[in-house]
């Protein structure tokens, strides 16, 4: 959504909330992002789709259209202790994500930044009090972000990718941004785990779009993948077409080319 759908005020446009619009209520318009639910929710509602399923996190949590949990797959416990360990010597921020939940410690210039560009407020406790509930109920977390100085991020995807790359997805959004998921999960695999339990098409009838690293799986694995121009490289080369920047419309500029192609 940042950076593909958003425009330059992290809102929809007016031209894509009119094209949404104008859509058949049956065809399904499906939010993926590395986002929690409720950062996602508010957009739905400006779009006029209050009932659709989310795939948040970068598919770690699938949510039908009543909000049921398709699917969750967590980082376990250990795993998240570990990597909160390895920041206690540096001033990296970390946020704890788990299903409709955000834990924050502090209120600080990245705290503040995220609710900002979410609009989300986080529940605000100490990290071991949150670990600590989670081991009572044997969870562990969704989503993992860790913010900060770039050189100091940069050290951290380092230490991370040589000792647990085997089961984190380590995925660097900006040069001062980590958000760490399972492994074994994308947002290509919560798209068709929807597709199986919600609709009678398969993935060869989606139209997905994407800028960054965790779109490569989604765009490489549905019928019609698009990269807007402001993607990473890597996203543009598996793409089959490159639409305009996320500040140009390049979603609805692409969704009305196809419309129109196929109206006539």
């Amino acid at each position: 959504m940042d950076g593909t759908l958003l425009n330059s005020e992290r809102d929809l446009s007016v031209r894509l909330k009119k094209f949404i619009a104008e859509l058949p209520e049956t065809f399904p318009i499906i939010l993926a992002s590395s986002r929690m639910p409720d950062a996602m929710r508010h957009l739905l509602v400006d779009l006029g789709r209050h009932s659709e399923p989310l795939i948040a996190y970068n598919g770690g949590f699938v949510i039908d259209q009543n909000g049921q949990v398709l699917d969750s797959v967590e980082i376990p416990l250990e795993l998240v202790q570990k990597i909160i360990d390895l920041t206690q010597q540096t001033a990296i921020h970390i946020s704890l994500y788990q299903g409709e939940k955000w834990f924050e410690e502090k209120e600080d210039y990245w705290s503040k930044r995220e609710i900002a560009n979410t609009k989300v407020n986080p529940t605000w406790q100490n990290h071991q009090d949150t670990m600590h509930s989670w081991s009572g109920s044997g969870s562990g977390a969704h989503k993992v972000m860790a913010m900060g100085d770039s050189n100091e991020i940069s050290w951290l995807f380092g230490e991370l990718h040589l000792a647990y790359s085997d089961q984190l997805h380590l995925y660097r959004s900006k040069d001062t941004y980590i958000e760490i998921a399972p492994k074994k999960i994308s947002k290509a695999t919560g798209l068709q785990l929807l597709l199986n339990h919600l609709y009678d098409f398969g993935m060869d009838d989606v139209i997905a779009f994407g800028d960054n690293y965790n779109d490569i799986d989604l765009i490489q694995s549905v019928g019609w993948g698009v990269a807007v121009a402001n993607a990473r490289p890597e996203v543009k080369s598996v793409a089959k077409e490159i639409t305009l920047h996320h500040k140009e419309d390049g979603v609805v500029d692409t969704l009305e080319r196809i419309k129109a192609l196929h109206s006539h």
